[in-house]
């Protein structure tokens, strides 16, 4: 089976939970649609998790973006050598600042900013469209469309393409009040045009996946929120 999941946002108990829930086996595919990062106390032990994952795909959201920005800025600053880049760096994470490294670094900064096949698109917070509703060409668009849209997640968007539309960045809960998976059916009714993935673990204390291939949407809640 093809899972996505999409702002996990440092919830590494909960993620790993969910897979259980999930019965995730060596057998399946895992998307990251970004924002792995912040919020949550478990940030940099969730990436050093799912980069390990064999069976796992990341793609960068608008949190690493930022934070690879910093990382940046942070280098060019920096004039005492590598570890004080890392010190500093590290102290960006306050919760989990020992387990982050220089190879967990040059991972999230290898991360694409989409990702696509036959049946799917998966991106952070959107993809450029064109008036009709088709996507512009996704390597001729600047990571920033990718990793900040806001348009996208409007329920009126238009989606022209046989592929559905996986994306989070925005909370569902602003929607639809539980925090839940909205699914976009297609017009004909054959399966999604696009799947909005960011139930808002950090306000609503859920964190769902959604299954390509069933269409099903399954979840996970905190115990405490």
């Amino acid at each position: 089976m093809t899972y996505f999941i999409s702002d996990v946002h440092g919830e590494y108990c909960l993620f790993f939970r969910l897979l259980d829930k999930i019965k995730f086996s060596p057998a399946d595919r895992l998307y990251v649609l970004g924002d792995m990062i912040d919020k949550g106390n478990e940030s940099v032990r969730l990436l050093n998790a799912v980069s390990s994952m064999t069976d796992a795909s990341c793609i960068i959201g608008n949190h690493e973006y930022d934070f690879l920005k910093y990382y940046r800025a942070v280098m060019r600053e920096t004039h005492d050598g590598f570890d004080e880049v890392l010190n500093r760096l590290q102290a960006y994470f306050p919760s989990d600042t020992a387990r982050l490294t220089w190879e967990i670094l040059d991972w999230m900064d290898r991360l694409p900013h989409f990702v696509c096949s036959k049946g799917f698109v998966g991106v952070h917070a959107g993809v450029p469209l064109f008036p009709d509703g088709t996507l512009k060409p996704l390597e001729k668009n600047p990571i920033e469309d990718f990793v900040y849209d806001r348009n996208f997640k409007n329920p009126k968007t238009l989606v022209n393409d046989d592929r559905t539309v996986l994306f989070g960045h925005t909370p569902t809960c602003y929607f639809n009040g539980t925090g839940e998976i909205i699914l976009y059916p297609r017009r004909n009714g054959k399966g999604y045009s696009r799947v909005h993935l960011d139930t808002g673990v950090a306000l609503t204390g859920l964190l769902g996946c959604f299954c390509l291939e069933t269409g099903e949407c399954l979840y996970e809640r905190k115990e405490e929120i």
